[in-house]
């Protein structure tokens, strides 16, 4: 039986603790303590930036993957009917009806969210 090592322990828990440390960062309220305000200020300068980001990166993304996902069930799909004669719309339906929703998605989801 191996004996445990407490050094090691205790080494990696004051590594673990410093990097805490250094990783954590305080957030201070305006002068008259107003949290509340400062949180508001925050999420409108970011607000801009994350509807820019959600626009132009992650609904792309997203769209570009259901569609492959897309034409790839309707090949298969195609390929069953050919085998058994019988063609499954099922899953390329609500593929397609998951591109046309997250394709129209900017259009309307800020107006919801309130951006």
């Amino acid at each position: 039986m191996r004996k445990f090592n407490y050094k090691r322990l205790i080494v990696m828990l004051v590594v673990v603790l410093a990097m805490a440390c250094l990783m954590a960062t305080t957030a201070f309220a305006a002068g008259t303590g107003d949290v509340a305000g400062a949180v508001e200020s925050t999420w409108s300068t970011a607000s801009t930036q994350i509807k820019s980001v959600v626009d132009n990166v992650v609904f792309p993304a997203i769209d570009l993957i259901l569609a492959v996902f897309f034409f790839a069930k309707l090949g298969t799909a195609y390929f069953e009917y050919r085998k058994s004669g019988q063609f499954e719309w099922a899953a390329p339906a609500i593929l397609f009806a998951c591109l046309v929703f997250t394709l129209t998605a900017p259009m309307y989801l800020w107006d919801i969210v309130g951006i």
